[in-house]
């Protein structure tokens, strides 16, 4: 037996006066989707359990059948150890974003943040700012690393997470950004980095370039998503199979290394809706050529979902669904008998650009043993059905054995 799931990140919605009040699944043209939701079984899981934030850190977590309320210790120091940091017990870890703040003569609290993904910046470019930011602000307590794209880390050696609210950057997108800043004293040091940060990057060479070209600038660093060093057991040891895991983005390659999973690299791989589609789907086929399970991770839905990209994110499931579904069927017809299971892990909805932690549509599908299920799977004919799973990390366990 073969195992495939395939995680639409933020796909859920609410209906978006901009597509008629309709939710992007119900728009979205996803034949080969539907094909399997209509022999398979479809419903609701809560995959953000009361009183977690709805982030994909937990609600991944919960898909691939962790419990975050025993296993999370943080996201940063998952992307950290996609990074290949090896953080010391008393390490904290910090996601490191580059953002746009807006560019005037205010002081840095009454700046807007613009972007929170600075255009989305390449790697090879944010490479270069956070050497300039490491190279200012770096010591022997604190030290920057670069991730991918906006994505970075910071190490505070014998940190603190007590710190305040520290907001995650793409909830407060086109906001003041001054009542987000943590006023915990044990924050100052890293509110005054960010601080300085802005008069380190605003007239950078890189930045100038951007301008140049008409993207908006990586002009300040954001710090928020602290954490320790992660606590997670091996999907092995847990499940009794072999998993792989294919992404574009550290945080989820970060929980398959730190669960011992075979981590796929893929040339092209971006979290957005020019992502190497084939490429992934095909890495994918390859771990499971030594692998029971893989786990195939999409982030363009949630971007285009952050970004208030309504039209993008209708395109992103019609992408995968074009691009990746009939990779995966073509490949796993020389197997005897193969389960597939598609979900978000957590709504990401247009007219509030955040995470929220609603229930989330779901669908298993078992090629040797097809159900009646409904005509297309989207919010609501998924709540129609009934299925409820309450406890996300249970899923994993009723895919590999029901």
């Amino acid at each position: 037996m073969k195992y495939v799931v395939v995680l639409y990140d933020g796909m859920a919605d609410y209906p978006v006066p901009a597509l008629g009040d309709k939710t992007p699944m119900e728009l979205a043209k996803k034949p080969n989707l539907d094909y399997l939701a209509k022999r398979g079984e479809v419903g609701l899981i809560r995959t953000v359990a009361p009183g977690l934030k709805p982030g994909s850190d937990v609600a991944n977590m919960s898909v691939m059948g962790f419990d975050p309320m025993k296993f999370y210790t943080g996201r940063s120091p998952l992307e950290a150890a996609s990074i290949g940091i090896d953080m010391a017990p008393t390490d904290v870890s910090l996601r490191t974003n580059l953002v746009t703040l807006s560019e005037d003569e205010l002081p840095y609290e009454q700046k807007t943040i613009e972007d929170y993904c600075a255009d989305d910046i390449s790697t090879e470019e944010a490479d270069i700012l956070i050497k300039a930011v490491q190279e200012a602000l770096g010591n022997d307590e604190f030290s920057f690393y670069t991730g991918v794209s906006y994505r970075h880390c910071l190490i505070w050696k014998n940190g603190t997470t007590d710190l305040g609210k520290m907001t995650p950057p793409h909830d407060i997108t086109g906001k003041v950004i001054g009542e987000y800043l943590s006023e915990s004293k044990n924050a100052e040091p890293l509110i005054a980095m960010m601080k300085k940060s802005y008069e380190i990057l605003k007239n950078h060479p890189v930045n100038e370039a951007r301008r140049k070209a008409g993207r908006r600038p990586a002009n300040s660093i954001w710090l928020w998503g602290e954490g320790m060093r992660p606590a997670l057991e091996p999907f092995e040891k847990i499940y009794g199979i072999k998993c792989g895991v294919v992404s574009a983005v550290d945080l989820i390659k970060g929980i398959g290394k730190c669960a011992k999973m075979d981590v796929a690299e893929v040339e092209g791989a971006t979290g957005y809706i020019d992502t190497n589609f084939e490429g992934k789907a095909n890495a994918a086929l390859e771990l499971l050529e030594k692998n029971d399970l893989v786990y195939i991770h999409f982030e363009a839905p949630d971007e285009c979902g952050h970004r208030n990209e309504p039209e993008n994110k209708v395109r992103s499931i019609e992408l995968i669904d074009s691009r990746v579904l009939p990779i995966l069927f073509e490949g796993l017809k020389k197997y005897d008998d193969w389960k597939m299971m598609i979900l978000p892990d957590h709504p990401t909805p247009i007219v509030t650009r955040t995470h929220a932690s609603d229930p989330v549509p779901y669908l298993i599908y078992h090629k040797n043993a097809e159900l009646d299920g409904v005509d297309t799977i989207n919010e609501k004919t998924a709540a129609d059905t009934g299925r409820f799973i309450e406890h996300g990390p249970s899923v994993m366990a009723h895919f590999l054995n029901d």
